[in-house]
């Protein structure tokens, strides 16, 4: 059996900019990519806390140390400057190897700084 788990993630990361006429993707600070082991053309979903959109694309390169988190082409459609989001990569791997898995989970100020990492997430309690 494969299944899908979480292999990083950049919590609460906010829009920087949204280029429609960009040739597409999500341009993402190099250091944020590093920190999430995210990698450039890596397939990402990107959930948008202020307005609930949910879309896939791809992370590029932005430039590090920028904070850049650039929602581009049709997608810029879905954000804009300042929306709080969520991206996502997942990986595929056997059961055995999901049970020891942990994903690589980065934790964002309001100006896309690493405030943060872990990785899990406390229990949620009723």
């Amino acid at each position: 059996m494969v299944v899908t788990m979480l292999k990083g993630k950049l919590h609460q990361g906010r829009v920087t900019h949204c280029e429609l006429e960009y040739e597409g993707s999500c341009a993402i600070d190099t250091r944020l990519l590093e920190a999430a082991g995210i990698l450039p053309f890596e397939q990402i979903q990107i959930y948008n806390v202020d307005n609930g959109e949910r879309f896939t694309t791809y992370a590029i390169e932005g430039e590090a140390g920028s904070g850049i988190i650039s929602v581009n082409g049709a997608a810029a459609h879905k954000a804009a400057v300042g929306h709080r989001v969520i991206i996502c990569a997942y990986a595929q791997m056997d059961a055995a190897e999901a049970r020891e898995f942990t994903p690589d989970l980065v934790y964002l100020d309001a100006g896309n700084r690493i405030i943060r990492t872990g990785h899990g997430i406390p229990v949620q309690a009723a």
